[in-house]
């Protein structure tokens, strides 16, 4: 018996083939033997669970390959869900019968309270998924073919990312998806109670099993999702139900499986057991035979320690004060500075200590850079080995301290793919160190302005990170819970990711407000050539004079020189871009302004369409500048980008004078206030140092 129990623990899988129905059928009650078929991040650990994401991989060298940040798990054999039509020559025909899946899952974060996105049950019509991207795509789709119905995708999501980009409900949902990550249905995690049919909420990254149960219904093209605590039986009322037929979606012969992908978050994805039925109602799980999920936490104190510990002789007692007077001496190295009010903000404080150890001690050969805000140091956290950015900054009172920690964790549940994610913060004595996740490839201003040494940075890209900052300017301003004001949007303040997709940064100057509130903040803030002229007079930042900050990025991408340089030939001892954009699109030549260093190498018409936007961005008047939403319309092509308004005709006499001193008062201030803080340090070396 005990041999015939270890059998079905090692391949704990059944499959049954029945020529005539089509039927297939299997069951794992654990996974060692069962010789599916995996990739990227997958694996079988030894005690029989399927590990669909690899965080030990996820913080080695091989982080930024997108085939090892993600991870798929599929049954090896294809099912036949439809058989070949007579006299079609092997086409598939007939109906996508009824069929029935379940398994247990556990999802284990770092953190009790964030996590990266999910993981998904998919049917598919084949293994290959390499063009699939990680992180929010699930390692499913990627950014081109989402949506595609050439896809022929069935899948449902566990999703523990509110990803706006999907019009994802929550950050804790169960979704259909057929063909794309825009579920045709979603339901909040959880379940309805038999006893009282009130609805239960489940958190998915909880680190507890729990069951799901998806079944099709052919004879009504109807999905059905449910799920439960582990052990507990399947509600009689399902968390959600949709009409979708799947014969206009899964092919003759496809495989069912998993997939999942990871980021910078810590996360383990479990799959405990799985069963599968073609044509019947998949078989039942044995919770018994399933193995066990890893201690969680540090390992309890067992009951003969702690009789012992009251009856210890006086000798260790001795010893033990003795120690507690070294560790106490130890702990004053790294003493942090803890108030009550910050228990609100709960796992997004680091301690001091895992940052001293990260950064060897804030040794200089860890600086990234340094400036009026801050010095930036790289790091590798302990035990999870994951590489972070911290940055060192002086702070004053303790009502503006508690304000600005209120803001900074608010502005941390950000998270976009085109935002730098801010992981956390810590406090000791006179210094708040902020986390950010490290981004390997430096500034887009080392790219732009580094020098001979530096290879030139190819057009496509530079659209590409254009259109990935107004992205996250978008999430930023519209599509986010609150609207958040950048406020130093510039070329140093986008970082470049490890596949060189450009990502906002430095939320040091951000402030944050209610949808349809104004901004309170009067204090001028930002660096030269960046400010918008209203911004300079009245000190309010807005989201329109993000906008004009964003039009100077766009220039300064595109052109390859800064918004204001000191130049000696210029009459008044300084190049100013937009100037200069103004008078080659007077000339009927603006692609003229594009970096020379790119030759005749980009895309004449894309040319054309990012100067004029930087110029219609940078208008004197904030009401005559377009909203992000237009912006990212009139770069995805969804929307014309009308023609510049009048005011930019070719002015005379005193216009003209008018109009630059409306664009760049920025510059007679700065250099009145050379002094004050109006340019702080950037994250611009989070990546790498030599910044600007």
């Amino acid at each position: 018996m005990a041999a015939e129990r270890f059998l079905l623990m090692a391949v704990a899988a059944v499959v049954v083939a029945a020529g005539g129905g089509g039927a297939a059928e299997f069951a794992y009650d654990g996974f060692r033997g069962a010789g599916l078929s995996l990739d990227g991040m997958a694996a079988v650990t030894p005690a029989g669970l399927l590990l669909l994401t690899n965080d030990t991989n996820m913080a080695s060298s091989q982080q930024n390959d997108t085939a090892m940040s993600k991870g798929h798990a599929f049954h090896p054999v294809p099912v036949r869900f439809r058989r070949a039509a007579p006299g079609a020559g092997g086409a598939a025909g007939g109906e996508v019968p009824s069929f029935s899946t379940t398994f247990v899952f556990a999802i284990v974060s770092e953190f009790l309270d964030l996590s990266t996105s999910g993981f998904a049950f998919l049917v598919a019509p084949t293994t290959d998924l390499s063009p699939a991207m990680p992180q929010q795509y699930l390692g499913l789709f990627n950014s081109t073919d989402n949506g595609d119905p050439r896809n022929r995708v069935f899948a449902v999501e566990l999703d523990t990312v509110r990803n706006p980009e999907f019009a994802d409900i929550n950050n804790n949902h169960i979704g259909v998806d057929v063909n794309s990550l825009n579920s045709s249905a979603a339901a909040p995690a959880g379940y309805y109670d038999d006893a009282d049919g009130a609805f239960r909420n489940l958190s998915l990254i909880s680190r507890e099993p729990m069951q799901v149960w998806v079944d099709y219904d052919a004879a009504t093209a109807a999905v059905t999702v449910a799920m439960a605590p582990a052990r507990r039986p399947r509600p009689k009322r399902p968390l959600l139900s949709t009409n979708v037929n799947l014969s206009a979606v899964i092919a003759g012969t496809a495989y069912v499986g998993f997939s999942s992908a990871s980021s910078i978050v810590l996360v383990k994805h479990y799959v405990l057991g799985w069963s599968f039925s073609l044509g019947g109602e998949a078989p039942a799980l044995d919770y018994a035979m399933l193995p066990r999920l890893p201690r969680i936490g540090p390992k309890p104190r067992s009951k003969a320690l702690a009789v012992a510990l009251p009856i210890a002789t006086t000798a260790t007692v001795l010893a033990a004060v003795a120690v507690g007077f070294f560790l106490l001496r130890r702990r004053r190295r790294y003493a942090e500075l803890r108030e009550d009010w910050e228990m609100e903000f709960g796992p997004h404080r680091f301690a001091y200590k895992d940052l001293y150890d990260a950064t060897d001690g804030f040794k200089d050969r860890r600086l990234l850079g340094a400036g009026g805000f801050g010095r930036v140091y790289r790091g590798v956290l302990p035990g999870s080995r994951t590489e972070v950015a911290v940055k060192k900054v002086s702070h004053g009172s303790r009502q503006g301290m508690k304000e600005f920690v209120a803001e900074v964790v608010s502005i941390g549940r950000l998270r976009h793919r085109n935002l730098v994610p801010l992981l956390g913060y810590c406090r000791r004595k006179g210094e708040l160190l902020l986390v950010y996740d490290y981004m390997p490839n430096g500034s887009l201003d080392r790219h732009l302005h580094g020098g001979a040494g530096e290879p030139v940075l190819v057009w496509a890209r530079r659209l590409h990170i254009i259109r990935g900052v107004a992205a996250g300017l978008l999430y930023m301003h519209e599509d986010w819970e609150k609207v958040v004001v950048h406020r130093d949007i510039k070329a140093s303040n986008v970082l470049l990711d490890g596949e060189m997709n450009g990502r906002l940064g430095d939320f040091g100057l951000a402030r944050l407000h209610d949808h349809g509130d104004d901004a309170h903040t009067t204090r001028v803030v930002g660096t030269m050539g960046y400010l918008a002229p209203e911004l300079v007079r009245t000190g309010r930042a807005t989201t329109r004079s993000d906008v004009f900050a964003f039009g100077a990025f766009v220039l300064e991408v595109a052109c390859g020189r800064r918004p204001i340089e000191e130049e000696e030939e210029e009459e008044d001892g300084r190049f100013v871009l937009v100037e200069w954009v103004l008078g080659h699109w007077r000339e009927g030549s603006i692609a003229g302004a594009v970096d020379a260093r790119l030759g005749s190498e980009f895309d004449a018409a894309e040319a054309d369409l990012v100067l004029r936007l930087g110029l219609a961005c940078l208008h004197p008047s904030p009401a005559a500048r377009p909203s992000m939403r237009q912006v990212t319309q009139y770069l995805d092509g969804s929307a014309p980008l009308p023609e510049l308004p009048a005011t930019y005709v070719a002015f005379e006499g005193g216009e003209k004078h008018q109009h630059q001193q409306a664009l760049f008062d920025s510059w007679s201030v700065w250099r009145t206030t050379s002094t004050a803080a109006m340019s702080f340090a950037t994250m611009s070396d989070i990546g790498i140092s030599g910044g600007r």
